[in-house]
């Protein structure tokens, strides 16, 4: 597949998502980045539009750690609710940036989950 079809194929699913879902204070948005090589995660406050809390596999404490991409992606996952529950979020709306809800962006939402976030 070209490219740059595929990269326009994912900006239109990214943009239907967005126009569906935003989050706010009380439960915000999880949006999910993968690269390659690593995946972020971040809790944003549309409403005001700010980053309440934010987690990668670029951290020093996950990137230190042995394992596959998938296993460091489950480990954002916790690492983030650990974050939110810090500041006193339990809830939250899974933006999956219009990536397959497959592989590195199911690990971190299992991670979340598993770490206290609702969805």
């Amino acid at each position: 597949m070209n490219p740059k079809v595929k990269s326009q194929r994912r900006k239109n699913i990214r943009y239907r998502i967005r126009a569906k879902i935003s989050g706010f204070a009380a439960k915000p948005r999880l949006s999910v980045f993968r690269s390659n090589a690593d995946i972020y995660a971040q809790l944003i406050d549309d409403a005001n539009g700010q980053t309440l809390a934010a987690a990668s596999s670029r951290d020093k404490d996950i990137a230190a750690q042995k394992g596959t991409k998938c296993e460091k992606s489950k480990l954002v996952g916790a690492a983030l609710a650990t974050k939110a529950a810090g500041l006193g979020i339990t809830q939250v709306t899974f933006d999956r940036g219009g990536y397959l809800y497959h592989g590195r962006v199911k690990a971190l939402a299992d991670g979340a989950r598993e770490g206290g976030l609702q969805f």
